[in-house]
């Protein structure tokens, strides 16, 4: 079986997240922007991937376009043991356009809507290709928007645990705001608190200092700039709270770097920007070898979710990210949502599990 074609599509949902704000520079985003990449085949089969795409979609959808789709175009669509050996080759040829950014984003979307041909091929669900399923649902937590006023975090983090969620994360950088989610949901809640990397070493060691008594579970990338591990490691063995990072590193390489610099107790890979699922099982394994913690980057609605989903059901603990928000529209209608007790059951259909609503695509599609 080859591949016939590989397209990229923009889809553009609204959302609703209250009292949150997501800003990009002077913008303010409303709506989830992801780029879907389509695998079709001659033998009628199509694969379903995800490319990072935030605030950048055209951007990420020219690189599926001008870079990923002809060097996938006319290939046999490979057997799951060889897609590591297909990825590499891609990452070989396209390494002088950088090797992470836009480049590892479109190759994250490409190797997903691999594995899931593969599984389809082999007419079981992802996991039984890559371990078999420890779990049959996966525990989510609730991450809120960034919203800065400690009574509306407070609020919504009282919305959350009454909808299931188990645990919460903040996307703050003031200990009123910690202080104000920890008192709402009470001890014993697992709280974290991501911080974009607005810090340097210093000020992250005393924020961490500051927001100790409301016990975060982990402090997420408090550093600027997000690759300097020497300073991350020095503020998680001065600062008296685990580290998390990894949203924006790319490649088990850098992963690598990262936890044997000791700069995290949890890593935090993006299935749709690490590398794709290829990427992130070694991410993983390295990882376990280091003793170091997997717990996902996710909060995204496209294939890559699925993805992440069966990465997690292989594994024996750990949870899933997800977004805290209402969106007008979902590619799986509600059978990804979050259940009475905080979980989230993972698919059991062929492949990643579900088939994308076409139609939906269709009403949300950006041309």
């Amino acid at each position: 079986m080859k591949i016939t074609n590989v397209r990229a599509h923009h889809i553009r949902i609204p959302y609703d997240a209250g009292p949150a704000s997501f800003r990009q520079g002077a913008s303010a985003i409303s709506a989830l922007d992801m780029v879907v990449v389509e695998v079709t085949t001659d033998g009628g089969l199509t694969g379903w991937g995800d490319a990072f795409a935030c605030v950048c979609p055209r951007t990420t959808c020219t690189a599926v376009d001008e870079m990923i789709a002809p060097q996938a175009r006319g290939q046999d669509v490979p057997e799951p043991e060889n897609i590591p050996r297909l990825m590499e080759q891609i990452q070989r040829n396209l390494h002088l356009f950088g090797r992470y950014g836009i480049t590892m984003f479109a190759i994250s979307g490409l190797d997903i809507a691999l594995w899931d041909l593969a599984a389809k091929i082999n007419g079981v669900p992802l996991h039984r290709l890559i371990g078999g399923a420890k779990r049959a649902k996966i525990p989510a937590y609730a991450s809120l928007l960034r919203i800065g006023k400690p009574d509306a975090i407070a609020g919504e983090c009282e919305g959350a645990r009454k909808r299931g969620y188990s645990a919460i994360k903040l996307h703050e950088t003031t200990t009123p705001a910690v202080f104000a989610a920890r008192q709402a949901i009470g001890d014993g809640v697992p709280l974290m608190v991501d911080m974009n990397c607005p810090l340097s070493g210093k000020d992250a060691i005393a924020f961490a200092h500051a927001c100790r008594d409301a016990a975060p579970m982990f402090l997420e990338e408090p550093v600027w700039p997000p690759e300097d591990f020497a300073t991350l490691a020095q503020v998680r063995r001065q600062g008296g709270l685990d580290i998390a990072a990894g949203e924006n590193a790319c490649t088990e390489y850098q992963f690598r770097q990262m936890m044997n610099a000791g700069a995290v107790s949890h890593a935090q890979p993006s299935v749709i920007k690490v590398g794709g699922i290829t990427e992130f099982l070694k991410v993983a394994a390295a990882a376990d070898e280091l003793g170091v913690t997997i717990i996902p980057h996710s909060p995204y609605f496209g294939p890559g979710f699925l993805a992440t989903l069966q990465l997690m059901s292989v594994r024996g603990e750990g949870y899933i990210e997800a977004f805290y928000m209402k969106r007008a529209a979902n590619l799986w209608r509600d059978r990804v949502d979050v259940d009475a007790n905080g979980n989230i059951a993972v698919p059991e259909g062929p492949g990643l599990g579900y088939e994308p609503d076409l139609n939906v695509m269709e009403q949300y599609r950006v041309s």
